[in-house]
């Protein structure tokens, strides 16, 4: 087996381009428009997502976006901006966490802002970081977890052709303090590999 490079030396693209959405990480100057589409989003994305209340204004989102490009820097936890290609406007979040680049495998967490539901851009910006796993990063498992209720963050997953592997009952606690089950849902090189071939005539392509 070769030898592992170091994470913060694995070269990335700048930025992923899809068909309609731009991934990139976060960058200074980013926090307005977190700020105002989180505020936007705080009863959609509550009770899954705990994060709403402490961006209380822009600056708190600002702190946010500059921390996570260093975290992107150092591929600790890899969280990444989504946005709309014809406008620019900031749609919602996605990311690598819980990384284990010894396998590797990661997890990808994802949450879009109430007003761009429903338009298929997390699942088209989801699959970019798929490509970025399996082609790019030489992943071996890449996972998502949703709540059992959370009906559109597990269609995300299925429409992409995810494994469901089961559900972990009792594992969280929501901002409800409601205990909740969650699916897993996993994608390995073989399925990764017959999926892409079947998008092929719809590939999108990574800006260096």
């Amino acid at each position: 087996m070769s030898e592992i490079k170091a994470p913060i030396l694995r070269d990335l693209p700048a930025e992923l381009t899809g068909e309609r959405v731009v991934v990139r990480p976060f960058r200074a100057g980013d926090g307005a428009a977190l700020y105002e589409a989180i505020q936007e989003s705080l009863e959609h994305i509550k009770p899954w997502l705990p994060f709403g209340p402490s961006h209380k204004c822009p600056d708190d989102s600002e702190e946010y976006v500059r921390s996570a490009a260093a975290r992107w820097i150092t591929r600790k936890d890899m969280p990444a901006a989504v946005f709309d290609i014809a406008t620019g406007r900031f749609l919602g979040a996605t990311g690598l966490h819980r990384i284990d680049w010894e396998t590797p495998s990661f997890e990808i967490g994802y949450w879009l802002r109430k007003t761009a539901v429903g338009h298929g851009y997390m699942t088209e910006a989801v699959w970019l970081l798929c490509e970025v796993c399996f082609t790019t990063l030489g992943a071996q498992r890449v996972e998502i977890y949703a709540g059992t209720g959370n009906t559109a963050s597990a269609a995300v997953a299925r429409r992409l052709g995810f494994e469901c592997e089961g559900v972990m009952r009792n594992t969280k606690r929501i901002t409800t303090g409601e205990l909740i089950d969650m699916y897993i849902f996993s994608m390995i090189p073989q399925e990764f590999e017959r999926l892409r071939l079947e998008r092929q005539p719809h590939a999108a392509h990574a800006h260096p």
